[in-house]
């Protein structure tokens, strides 16, 4: 009987010390510590248990039930303490990390359209108010669209591996190479496209050469063709005047030199009176007070003749220049490396 006492009075004194720490306890981790240490599977209750086997059989439902009734009691109080500190939990965020709903949102930065695309859409759309129609390429293409059909000969040196890049494929076949200009896509057009012909070639092309401020071995390209009847040097020249006074916003001189490219005869280097200082010498001309800004010229008769195009009743002119160049004339950009860094800071300005 003696012993039934004891267990009785062990079981109300821990009752009492338990419910003393959880309501003391003012962190997560304590409660826990203490649950395992009073209710766990080797905590102080279960040692207290062990001891029913030593009373009488009588007796032990009793203290059993006593047993129950505390371990309720105590995970009752451990649930207690910790929808309490929950709760004050949650309060300490709510006043730290409150958000004011009546702030305007974060702007997010949104990106624009790169320099390059700019300018080539810009290009574009004057080409098509003149009734130019744009035609794509493929930017692979064998030694026949690329040299053979434009008039090349064998040995011109742009063949050379030093001038363009040349690829792997179909080694046993004709030689493929990234195309090095987007006169091969004006061959693919007169090919499949009867005369008259009014269209443009814009797209990427590869040559090899050096890095540095004025050269890249990829670069951007907008050529021009037309095919028709009885059509002079004089239409092209009335053609890129009209473009540089739109494209720069107003008209300047223009200079035609005397130069050479296999598919055009006779062929020129358009140059224009420089935009920023009207032809008194800048930073921008070298202080020459031209611009050089494309090439162009009369489509020679071979090239038509190559592509079942009779030159006796048909003509036409040809032209071509570099996105990356106009862009940085016209936006004063002193390295074309700036256009491919992705530096955000360049990329902003535009």
């Amino acid at each position: 009987m003696t012993q039934v006492i004891e267990l009785e009075q062990q079981l109300i004194e821990f009752e009492r010390t338990a419910s003393k720490s959880l309501a003391d306890a003012n962190a997560h981790a304590q409660i826990e510590a203490i649950r395992q240490e009073f209710l766990g599977q080797k905590g102080a209750l279960t040692g207290i248990l062990r001891a029913l086997s030593q009373i009488e059989k009588e007796d032990r439902p009793r203290i059993g039930q006593l047993a129950n009734k505390v371990k309720e009691n105590l995970e009752a109080l451990y649930l207690e303490r910790k929808t309490f500190l929950d709760q004050q939990e949650l309060e300490r965020k709510l006043q730290t990390e409150k958000i004011d709903v009546t702030l305007p949102g974060r702007a997010k930065k949104l990106g624009h359209i790169h320099p390059l695309t700019q300018t080539l859409n810009e290009i574009e759309q004057i080409f098509l108010s003149m009734g130019f129609t744009p035609m794509l390429g493929p930017e692979v293409e064998t030694e026949y669209y690329n040299f053979d059909a434009l008039n090349f000969p064998p040995d011109h040196p742009s063949r050379d591996e030093q001038d363009t890049f040349y690829t792997n494929i179909d080694r046993a076949g004709p030689a493929v190479v990234l195309r090095c200009h987007t006169s091969s896509v004006q061959v693919r057009t007169m090919e499949t496209c009867a005369p008259p012909i009014r269209a443009i070639f814009p797209g990427r092309v590869y040559r090899n050469e050096e890095i540095n401020a004025r050269k890249f071995p990829m670069f951007h390209q907008v050529e021009g063709l037309l095919v028709d009847r009885d059509v002079t040097f004089g239409q092209l020249k009335g053609t890129l005047n009209h473009f540089i006074r739109l494209y720069f916003g107003k008209p300047l001189k223009t200079r035609f030199r005397p130069d050479f490219f296999p598919f055009t005869e006779p062929s020129a280097e358009l140059d224009s009176e420089c935009p920023f200082c009207n032809g008194s010498g800048c930073r921008t001309c070298g202080n020459k007070g031209w611009l050089e800004l494309l090439g162009c010229g009369t489509v020679d008769p071979n090239v038509l003749k190559g592509l079942n195009i009779d030159p006796e009743i048909w003509n036409g002119f040809a032209f071509g220049m570099g996105v990356e160049r106009l862009a940085m004339l016209k936006y004063g950009v002193t390295d074309i490396r700036h256009f491919y860094n992705n530096d955000v800071r360049f990329l902003e300005q535009f």
